[in-house]
């Protein structure tokens, strides 16, 4: 979790008119997540998330993509009036295979051997503390995120599949495995089969 909190908002009832009339993006999208989560209990926190691949060093896609999520957060909580809480959850999908290998290694010859490893598998090329090249990344993920002052809750894939986190939604889909397929496959242009 980042050691930052969320900045406090202008709740006037000017700027939650606003807020409520604006045509911008992230307004718009807030809108779509008030309606979801109007018959709710409003005590359960609101889950936003994003997510990262760790294949390289953190960049501005790798702000944008935190930064446009913070942006619908933070359009919910005016729009809400700050009365849901909410959580912002920054994935890394640390278990993808390093598909190739980043000019910016020190020495490239040393990764050819763990191509395709998941890559918390993978030697951190950059010596030091960190156990892969994975965990390297990370932790210049989370050092970038906190730089700009991000209030978010950092995950693992790792972490989350060695603990058994997802072990129960893994077994929900193998279960309806022939359900999904038949939503995911026309979406892939792929017949079903």
């Amino acid at each position: 979790m980042s050691a930052h909190t969320l900045p406090s908002l202008d709740l006037s009832p000017e700027f939650v008119e606003a807020a409520r009339t604006s045509k911008a993006w992230p307004f718009e999208e807030a809108r779509k997540l008030v309606k979801r989560v109007e018959k709710r209990d409003p005590s359960i926190p609101v889950l936003f998330e994003t997510g990262y691949g760790p294949s390289g060093l953190p960049h501005i896609g790798t702000f944008g993509e935190v930064a446009r999520t913070t942006m619908v957060r933070t359009a919910f909580r005016l729009l809400t009036e700050d009365k849901i809480p909410t959580r912002l959850l920054c994935f890394s999908d640390d278990m993808d295979g390093m598909r190739k290998i980043p000019d910016n290694v020190p020495d490239k010859s040393f990764l050819e051997p763990y191509l395709h490893m998941p890559l918390t598998a993978v030697p951190n090329p950059f010596g030091g503390d960190f156990d892969s090249f994975g965990h390297h990344n990370n932790a210049m993920l989370r050092r970038f995120l906190d730089t700009f002052g991000f209030e978010y809750e950092f995950a693992s894939a790792t972490e989350y599949y060695k603990s058994g986190k997802l072990d129960g939604i893994l077994l929900r889909a193998a279960e309806r495995y022939q359900a999904l397929m038949d939503v995911m496959l026309p979406t892939l242009g792929a017949e079903r089969q």
